[in-house]
Order: C-alpha cells, then structure tokens, then sequence
C-alpha cells in the first residue's frame, strides 16, 4: 500500500479507536446515573429530574461514536453467509460497493444533520424538561459520527483497492 494512504488509514482508525473508547466510557456516567435515577424513583419515591434525560442524552453520542471503529473492526451487519462464499475478486467488489454506500449515506445524513446542529445552537435548543439542559451538545454526535465513519469508509476503501488487510491499530 502506498505510505500516504497507509497513513491516513492508520491516522483515521487510531482517532476512531481512541474515540470508540473515549464513548465506551461514558457508560461509566450513563449506568451510575440509571441506578441513582432507579434507587431514588423505587426506594424514596423521589425520583431525579435529570437521571433518565441524562442517560437519554449520553446513550446517542455512545452509539454514534462507536461506529466508525466498529466499521474498521468488521462488526456492522454483514452478509456472511453469501460473502464468505464469493471468489475473492467478487468479496472485493462487493467492499467496495459497500464502503461506496456508505459513503453515499454518510454524505445524506451531513447534509441534513448539520444544519439542525446550527439551528440548535443558534436557538439555543434544549430539552424543555425540568432539568433544561441545552441539545447542541448531543446533536453534533451526528455530524461528527458521520464525518468519522466517512473517514474510516475511505480508509477501508483504501485498504480494499491496495489489497491491504485489516490491521489492528493498537
């Protein structure tokens, strides 16, 4: 594989490896707060104003930015079943074409999220609950996941027309 998309690729999977951590992480937030929110609505009949929202609120950018690392790791929907059976000039093909559909999706959902992430900040959107919080914050999770996935798209992309297999990032 030529150096420079070599090192794209493995720039662009380091900064979604360390992403992907970075949103595993916030389950060390998002269970403490359900079990508070849990224990304060059964046990003292009090429940928090801000415990289930919060946990709401976190799970999006945990899902989000997990995903362009998972795209790296093989872990999204896959079919299996009829791939495995392709001659290896055919597999090739069909990665392609994913990683093309993907890239095709990803350039749908930056168009349509991001002018919503400028609204909600403009606006200053928040959820209107007790607690209030703004959105912007959790809905720039989209644009940015989708840029990232793009990212990686392309890194596989590369990886895929050069022959490279997938490697680690460690």
């Amino acid at each position: 594989m030529p150096s420079v998309i070599r090192f794209y690729a493995r720039a662009v999977t380091a900064l979604n490896r360390a992403l992907f951590m970075l949103s595993a992480a916030l389950m060390a937030i998002i269970v403490p707060a359900m079990m508070i929110e849990v224990v304060s609505r059964y046990m003292f009949h009090a429940p928090t104003v801000w415990g289930m929202e919060l946990a709401v609120l976190l799970f999006g950018p945990y899902f989000l930015l997990g995903g362009p690392y998972l795209l790296h790791l093989g872990g999204h929907v896959n079919m299996d079943l009829f791939r495995n059976r392709m001659p290896p000039r055919a597999r090739v093909v069909a990665d392609v074409f994913s990683q093309i559909v993907i890239l095709f999706f990803c350039a749908v959902m930056l168009y349509y999220a991001t002018p919503l992430v400028l609204q909600s900040i403009e606006y200053r959107e928040t959820t209107f609950s007790a607690w209030n919080p703004p959105l912007w914050p959790y809905k720039i999770a989209v644009p940015l996941a989708m840029l990232l996935l793009a990212l990686q798209s392309l890194a596989e992309l590369g990886r895929t027309c050069l022959g490279d297999a997938r490697e680690e990032t460690t």
